[in-house]
């Protein structure tokens, strides 16, 4: 590009109307969508929130797995062969009495984790299979 003839603006002048032009020509053709800062603060996550019923039995699953004692009995119930732990099993290595461990049995199933057989006078406990899976999708999901 020649600034010859540029006349009284001198060449400072000339580059300034260059880059006024190209501004406009780049800022003509792209296509940036105007949205106003309340719009991008106040749009929706795209996903819906948790309703009452759903974070209700969340929590109940959340809150049974939030002793130790109940995680531990979990653990040694996965561990065995599959048939079911009795009652009488999940004393010992808890040190715990039978009482305690039946009432934490009691909270695990009734959040849904582990089902209870009665066979003869012991009842026998196992997992709900995908209990434990969906557990970790309802809290990855939040």
């Amino acid at each position: 590009m020649s600034l010859v003839g540029v006349g009284h603006r001198g060449a400072s002048g000339a580059i300034s109307i260059v880059i006024n032009l190209w501004h406009n020509i780049v800022m003509e053709t792209m296509q940036v969508p105007e949205t106003s800062i309340d719009a991008l603060c106040c749009e929706s996550g795209g996903s819906p929130a948790l309703g009452g019923a759903e974070a209700h039995a969340i929590a109940r699953a959340l809150k049974a797995l939030s002793d130790p004692n109940r995680l531990r009995l979990l653990s040694i119930v996965k561990a065995g062969d599959g048939g079911g732990a009795c009652v009488c099993d999940l004393t010992e290595p808890l040190g715990l009495g039978q009482p305690t461990v039946s009432h934490h049995l009691k909270i695990l199933v009734d959040a849904g984790l582990l089902r209870r057989e009665k066979r003869g006078t012991w009842a026998y406990y196992s997992l709900v299979p995908g209990a434990l899976e969906a557990a970790s999708q309802s809290i990855l999901a939040l």
